[in-house]
């Protein structure tokens, strides 16, 4: 009897796994078409779709800072037919700047953090600022006055540009726009003087010549920006910052489904034809495990609580 049971069970979790898709799988994308998290979705979804069959479709669920996509994705059912493709925002920011409708550190299934990018401190090409000495001389001659533009309050930009003055008792000026693309129009035109701004949106710029970048935030120099130095090497210390883009679904999925998610995704990020395109872009491919990613979340939304708490930070 125990044998037929254990072989029963086994035939019920073959056939579980067998049957899923059964139907369209959302890939839930909180933000509007055309951006980073958008594009990291729309690389997963051919490779997915070719690895477990069926149909799956990248569904754009924009609205405040991504937190509406987020409480449609923990209000579905955890069988595998809605996984989330998101930013950091909702998982570890935009719940210590107002009110959301859904425990981000108990309400998802955390899959895998899949990609990770840093942010490049830039200026404009006519800027005197050739390095970040000149930067750090500037502010501390003149307290208060550089500006700093950002994509909005509480942006990964915004707060890295608090982190950045928290490690060097500097301030600046805070200019907050409403997205990426007003803060790249105002520093081509020389109406802000700089930006934390994410790696994949400034290298076309930096690479035409119209920005400077001055340093970056990741652990180490970018392949991309071999020149540029890294906060940390001129001793501004625990000031790495990553925008990342993570998979995560509704809690309760089954551990053996978010297993073999997780390994479909490593292997879609390592793809031959995919990888090399991922860095050419600023990307770097991390493809955590779910329990990787259950530690990392804990540390970023700790850090990023602790800065908007001490930094007063609020959001638009």
């Amino acid at each position: 009897m125990k044998k037929l049971l254990c072989a029963l069970g086994a035939s019920m979790t073959l056939t579980t796994a067998m049957a899923w898709p059964d139907k369209t799988v959302a890939l839930v994308v909180p933000f509007p078409p055309g951006g980073s998290t958008d594009l990291i979705a729309r690389t997963l979804q051919p490779k997915l779709q070719e690895k477990f069959g069926g149909t799956f479709v990248v569904e754009n669920k924009a609205g405040a800072t991504g937190t509406i996509g987020a409480a449609h994705v923990v209000r579905s059912a955890p069988d595998g037919h809605t996984l989330f493709v998101s930013s950091l925002g909702p998982f570890v920011i935009a719940p210590h700047l107002f009110k959301v409708s859904y425990d981000a550190t108990k309400e998802f299934d955390l899959i895998s953090v899949a990609v990770q990018a840093p942010n490049v401190l830039v200026v404009p090409a006519a800027s005197p600022h050739k390095s970040m000495a000149d930067v750090l001389a500037f502010q501390k001659a003149n307290p208060g006055k550089m500006t700093f533009a950002s994509s909005g309050n509480g942006s990964s930009d915004h707060l890295t540009a608090e982190l950045y003055w928290q490690q060097t008792g500097t301030t600046g000026v805070h200019v907050p726009y409403k997205g990426g693309g007003p803060v790249m129009t105002d520093l081509l035109g020389n109406q802000v003087e700089s930006s934390f701004m994410n790696i994949n949106t400034a290298m076309p710029q930096i690479t035409a010549g119209k920005l400077r970048a001055l340093s970056i935030t990741s652990a180490q120099r970018s392949p991309l920006l071999p020149s540029v130095p890294t906060l940390d090497e001129l001793g501004i210390k625990d000031a790495s910052v990553y925008s990342w883009q993570a998979v995560a679904g509704p809690k309760g999925m089954p551990a053996d489904l978010k297993k073999q998610l997780h390994a479909a995704i490593r292997d879609a990020l390592n793809d031959p034809a995919v990888k090399p395109k991922l860095l050419e872009l600023g990307f770097e491919i991390v493809a955590s495990t779910p329990e990787q990613f259950t530690a990392f979340q804990a540390a970023e939304f700790a850090r990023w609580q602790k800065l908007i708490q001490s930094r007063n930070i609020k959001a638009d």
